[in-house]
């Protein structure tokens, strides 16, 4: 079994944030798969695919970013799954829009998201996704940033990080996670 979680935070006003980022890539691969979130547990929303035997969790956790920990951990516990067999995607201001990383472990890199992330589950060694949006110019605060939206300029190289990284995610399906970060790195 194997889990991916994309970080936001819920509410219409944070809807395709840059600091929503994972949460419209685990959409984007729901929609592809045909899979509806729609079961509310574990302080998140899930949905379930089947994949030649092996089931498959896509989990949105609402617990706001700095308390993901609180909905990923639980979910976890109930169906079993082991740190490597999950997947954490979210934002990353280290990164220029356009761009991923995919690592198997680290840590949190100022991120509170995965700071509640690891913090929860005892450890850095799990599988991400840190995808692009670039640091604020002109002075900007990185709270206002983050929780801003991505520019029309930006809306190009934004629909192929969604498609590459829904891409990992199938790939991973079959591959061992080092071979995807070897594909898409």
């Amino acid at each position: 079994m194997k889990l991916i979680v994309g970080l936001g935070n819920p509410g219409s006003q944070y809807e395709k944030t840059r600091h929503n980022i994972g949460f419209v890539i685990v959409d984007a691969l729901a929609e592809r798969l045909g899979v509806s979130l729609n079961q509310s547990k574990f302080k998140g929303v899930y949905g379930t695919y089947h994949y030649k035997g092996e089931k498959i969790v896509l989990l949105k956790p609402l617990t706001y970013m700095n308390l993901s920990g609180e909905s990923i951990v639980p979910l976890m516990d109930y169906f079993d799954i082991d740190e490597e067999d999950l997947l954490v995607i979210y934002d990353d201001l280290d990164l220029p829009v356009g761009k991923i990383r995919l690592r198997q472990k680290g840590s949190a890199g100022g991120h509170n998201g995965i700071k509640s992330t690891i913090a929860h589950l005892g450890t850095q060694n799990f599988n991400r996704i840190r995808v692009g949006i670039d640091r604020p110019t002109n002075g900007m605060s990185v709270p206002d940033y983050v929780l801003g939206r991505f520019s029309k300029d930006e809306q190009a190289e934004l629909d192929k990080v969604i498609t590459d990284s829904v891409d990992a995610c199938e790939t991973w399906f079959d591959k061992p996670f080092i071979e995807v970060m070897n594909k898409f790195n």
